[in-house]
């Protein structure tokens, strides 16, 4: 498995991954939700990585993505130190160390790029995700009540930063 940004080439692949990863029903998408177009996802592509404080790696093996985290910098002043994040792994690679990878690598980045605090919202029932997180030295700094309704029930997210 190799960690490396992603490329305009890799627009059809991330898409098929990301819908096989909101299947799992724990990202923001609803299952089958999303309607992004291969010519969209590489607008999306390029647009990312002409920004200066945003970074977007993907995880593959074999030819095939397995995960991906994009971390979205703050574009003022004020915000300019922090990223958000957002990471997704294959449910068939789970147990592998991808995600750890990912983040180890935004973690490298953040200190390239002078970001000094990571954050990122997970549903409050993810607890695998949770501990991941906690394991990576991410810390619950709140929780967003009833912040996204799955399957018409309310659901908590929390927020959870890391200082790096």
């Amino acid at each position: 498995m190799i960690i490396r940004p992603i490329e305009v080439e890799d627009a059809e692949k991330i898409l098929k991954l990301n819908k096989r990863i909101d299947a799992s029903g724990f990202m923001l998408h609803e299952p089958g939700e999303r309607k992004t177009t291969a010519c969209q996802q590489k607008e999306a592509i390029e647009k990312i990585t002409l920004e200066e404080r945003s970074v977007f790696f993907v995880a593959e093996a074999d030819g095939h993505l397995t995960g991906f985290i994009a971390a979205f910098g703050g574009k003022l002043k004020r915000n300019k130190h922090s990223a958000y994040l957002a990471l997704g792994v294959h449910d068939g690679f789970y147990g592998q160390g991808i995600a750890t990878s990912l983040i180890t690598k935004v973690f490298e980045w953040a200190d390239d790029t002078d970001i000094s605090r990571l954050e990122l919202t997970v549903i409050k029932d993810n607890e695998k995700a949770i501990k991941l997180y906690q394991k990576m030295g991410f810390q619950i700094e709140g929780e967003k009540v009833h912040s996204l309704m799955i399957d018409g029930q309310p659901a908590n997210e929390y927020y959870m930063y890391k200082l790096v």
